[in-house]
């Protein structure tokens, strides 16, 4: 049965306090509580560091066996080498989160590109050889000039999901390219109809049996961890 798996970009916010986490609950333990009210993350620092092992088994433990990580790609793979020549870095990085793989909690790996980084099909489709075709893999392309049939037919090829972006910018075209889905929702504020429609239009993922990966903007106030909230209660009633 295709699940929804809803959260936020990151948990370590004091700002959401009082109105997500506890007033006196310690930083310590803010994704042990994250945990019992989301069920994935989506992690950001990796895109600037390589996780250690001794950070991987205490979120391993602090979260319940059905939660799951979803990783951002370092930024060696997306910004510095921009998918180029990451034949030596690829299984790198991919082995610093091999535990969260061994406990059934890895979810998607998520590949932002830069926004000046133009559509090249060949540089695309010779990074997806590179992946193991058991990663869930998902790329948010942030220049227009991706959104096309060769891209998602490229993706398709290696059942790699079309993250749809939504920013004040820029909104990726809804189009699914894997068994699937991902979502991030970046902007700052989403009014009862926007957060209704986004149940609509993930019951019809879920109807077709794929998983959705829904993750809202964090940061300063605690508006998207409870719009996650809401909308991972929407599926659970």
């Amino acid at each position: 049965m295709a699940q929804l798996f809803a959260g936020t970009s990151g948990w370590a916010y004091p700002s959401w306090k009082p109105d997500f986490y506890p007033q006196k609950l310690a930083q310590a333990k803010f994704l042990s509580h994250y945990a019992t009210q989301l069920n994935a993350v989506e992690v950001n620092f990796t895109f600037r560091q390589l996780v250690k092992e001794t950070t991987l088994a205490k979120w391993l433990e602090q979260t319940p066996p059905e939660f799951s990580f979803t990783i951002k790609a370092h930024q060696v793979i997306t910004h510095i080498k921009r998918l180029k020549g990451t034949e030596d870095f690829v299984p790198r990085f991919l082995a610093t989160i091999e535990p969260l793989a061994a406990a059934g909690k890895l979810g998607p790996v998520l590949f932002q590109l830069p926004p000046n980084l133009k559509v090249d099909l060949e540089v695309l489709r010779d990074f997806l050889k590179l992946l193991p075709r058991r990663l869930q893999a998902a790329f948010e392309f942030r220049n227009a000039s991706w959104f096309s049939e060769e891209t998602y037919a490229a993706l398709r090829e290696h059942n790699a999901a079309l993250c749809v972006a939504e920013t004040e910018e820029m909104t990726t075209p809804e189009v699914t390219t894997a068994g699937f889905n991902y979502y991030r929702f970046r902007k700052p504020n989403y009014p009862p109809d926007e957060r209704k429609a986004m149940v609509e239009r993930i019951e019809q993922h879920l109807s077709a049996g794929r998983d959705v990966f829904a993750y809202f903007k964090h940061e300063e106030t605690p508006e998207g961890a409870i719009y996650a909230r809401e909308l991972l209660g929407s599926f659970q009633k």
